[in-house]
């Protein structure tokens, strides 16, 4: 079975995590600020913190922004829960913005055309999550301008995108966002096992994400509100949560990152080998790039042409017949029937519901080869014309 995604890890690797393994630190030791530093340099931002989970970064990240009780956060329904559930944890009120079919971005007329109608309403969130879907950022200039006009803030979800460009400059700058987020699932770009990362050019949102990610506590002289008793003292000032990345975890993420603009190249160039073998197929389209933004490539989706849901599944499931596990990403987060529960219907964000019962994600990672490309294309040609034949 060809996967649709899986880490690298080399030599290197697993060198790093046998020194920690060796080390007087498992965690809470210093390859978390390491991790910290290399990711901020690397993406030419001011701080990082290192968590456990994409999903509790983006968590902390709302807390950080005073996200709670009765106040509203947009996203994209074209992501993986967590990008909503993250304003749920605060008790805030979860809304969508749909997407470009063809990116698979938040669109930006139809945010800005949701913020008209929420200010007449005085309902205008507090916070937006931007998803940089399958790697490609989304346009946060423009995005960044309309959270001036109507006051919001701004977590980019870049769980797909550490390695891309926006405006030649790394996603995760925070230029045009407060707090950038990034994941180090196995199967995205770099991985630590598990683990994300939260970046910010702000001191005391940087401060606030430390606090949250451990308990609430610090033992930092400068942020004490009490006189100390000793060298031992520490304070929880607010109530935290255990989300702390091991130096286990940190350690692989390191020595990941040192291969990161080699992965990203790679994928890349074998997303442009896909482009170039369904060229001449006009039922298959890649999703448009834009000429703003370098792609990490977390994903490579295609949209075929005329799809229906019944069309959608069989294709999916003959292909994963035919060893090649494919996948769909994603379902749109509101018809998942928790967020039912809470209102949602179908017919909510028509761009994406339509994106959904069209896409398909083929594989993609460095260790794919062309040969490898070629049999998945060729199969998916041959697949979608027997399913079109018998649909006749």
């Amino acid at each position: 079975m060809i996967p649709y995604g899986k880490q690298a890890i080399s030599q290197s690797d697993i060198d790093a995590v046998i020194e920690v393994l060796n080390s007087p630190w498992l965690t809470q030791g210093p390859k978390i600020p390491e991790f910290e530093s290399s990711v901020s340099s690397y993406c030419h931002v001011t701080h990082a913190t290192a968590v456990n989970s994409a999903t509790s970064a983006l968590h902390i990240a709302c807390l950080a922004l005073d996200v709670g009780h009765n106040d509203i956060v947009w996203t994209s329904p074209n992501s993986f829960v967590a990008s909503a559930n993250c304003a749920l944890y605060c008790g805030a009120k979860i809304d969508f913005v749909d997407i470009d079919a063809d990116t698979g971005n938040m669109c930006i007329n139809a945010l800005e055309s949701k913020l008209i109608a929420a200010k007449k309403n005085n309902a205008l969130p507090k916070v937006v999550i931007p998803v940089h879907f399958a790697g490609q950022s989304c346009d946060m200039e423009s995005l960044h301008k309309l959270s001036v006009e109507y006051d919001f803030r701004i977590i980019e979800d870049a769980s797909h995108a550490i390695g891309g460009q926006y405006k030649n400059s790394p996603v995760g700058n925070c230029q045009y966002s407060d707090i950038c987020i990034f994941s180090f699932h196995p199967v995205k770009i770099v991985t630590s096992a598990e683990g994300g990362m939260a970046l910010t050019n702000c001191k005391d949102l940087d401060e606030k994400l430390k606090l949250y990610r451990s308990h609430g506590i610090t033992a930092v002289p400068d942020l004490l509100e009490q006189d100390s008793d000793g060298p031992w003292y520490y304070e929880q000032q607010t109530l935290g949560f255990n989300y702390r990345m091991t130096d286990i975890h940190a350690a692989l993420g390191i020595s990941q990152l040192d291969q990161l603009d080699q992965f990203v190249s790679k994928r890349n160039e074998l997303a442009a080998h896909y482009d170039t073998l369904f060229t001449k197929h006009d039922e298959i389209s890649p999703l448009r790039q834009s000429n703003d933004a370098y792609s990490a490539y977390h994903l490579y989706v295609v949209r075929i042409a005329n799809s229906s849901a019944q069309l959608h599944r069989e294709l999916v499931t003959e292909l994963r017949a035919k060893n090649i596990f494919c996948h769909v990403h994603y379902i749109p987060i509101y018809l998942q029937p928790y967020y039912r529960k809470q209102g949602f219907e179908q017919g909510y964000c028509p761009n994406a519901e339509s994106y959904y019962h069209s896409a398909v994600t083929l594989p993609l990672f460095p260790e794919l080869t062309q040969q490898e490309q070629d049999y998945i294309a060729a199969t998916l040609v041959k697949t979608l014309t027997k399913l079109r034949n018998v649909e006749k």
